[in-house]
This record gives structure tokens, C-alpha cells and sequence, in this order.
């Protein structure tokens, strides 16, 4: 049986394990819980917090990711040649990554955890047809 990918896992915030349960307790954009990570799965009952200050990691993921989005969004400036104004690179950029920081601070969380925590086919199987 098919499963998805790794990438579609890290993207849609799902369970590094069986990739079908939910990762954060709620929308990174909702501000009282953003980017909080479950305690366990409630699919497969992974453990998400393997030790503590786990996440703490994901923060260098985090850097690397900003740093992406803003030379994505450079490269878009210039396809469409607007990169006459500095001014203009630097307000694209910042509006850029403070709309998508949340979301940011999620992926990485969930790229960090999959470097971490394998994915295991069985149980992906076994919760796919509701035997866990």
C-alpha cells in the first residue's frame, strides 16, 4: 500500500512515524497554542517529546528554512525585475517572513523530528486499517 512521502508528511504536519496523526495540538497561526507540539500521536501513540528541550534543534532548521524563503522570494523579485529598489527587496522579504513565521517555526519542528524519528511501514499499516 502506498503511504506518503516523507515531504508530504514534514509540509502537512503529520506524525514522523505512521505519518497520518496530527503533529502540533492546533493551526500554527492560532497564537495561543502556536506551533505546540502533542505529546503523543493520537493516531500511532508515538512519543513526540524524546527527551526534554527536544525542539530546541529545530530552531537552527529554522534559520535555514528563513534563509530559503528569503532568497525564494530574491529569485521572484528578480524574474519580475523589481529589484531596482533595495528598499523594495527588503519590505518584500521581511512581509514575507513575518506572514509565514509561523508556519516556519511548524516545518521546521517537523523536519527536525523526522531526522529523529523513523518511519515505520507496519505501523503506518496497522493504523491505516484502525488495528492501533
Amino acid at each position: 500500500m502506498k503511504h506518503k512521502s516523507m515531504l508530504v508528511s514534514i509540509l502537512t504536519l503529520k506524525c514522523p512515524r505512521c505519518r497520518q496523526g496530527a503533529f502540533l495540538e492546533a493551526n500554527p497561526y492560532k497564537l495561543s497554542k502556536m506551533n505546540k507540539v502533542r505529546e503523543h500521536c493520537p493516531k500511532c501513540g508515538l512519543k513526540y517529546h524524546i527527551e526534554p528541550s527536544f525542539y530546541t534543534g529545530s530552531m537552527y532548521v529554522s534559520y535555514g528554512v528563513g534563509v530559503a524563503v528569503a532568497v525564494a522570494v530574491f529569485v521572484i523579485l528578480a524574474i519580475f525585475d523589481l529589484i531596482d529598489d533595495p528598499l523594495i527587496i527588503f519590505l518584500a522579504i521581511l512581509g514575507t517572513l513575518i506572514l509565514t513565521f509561523p508556519y516556519i517555526g511548524a516545518v521546521s519542528k517537523s523536519i527536525w523530528a523526522h531526522m529523529f524519528i523513523k518511519f515505520d511501514k507496519d505501523i503506518a499499516e496497522k493504523v491505516k486499517n484502525g488495528d492501533l
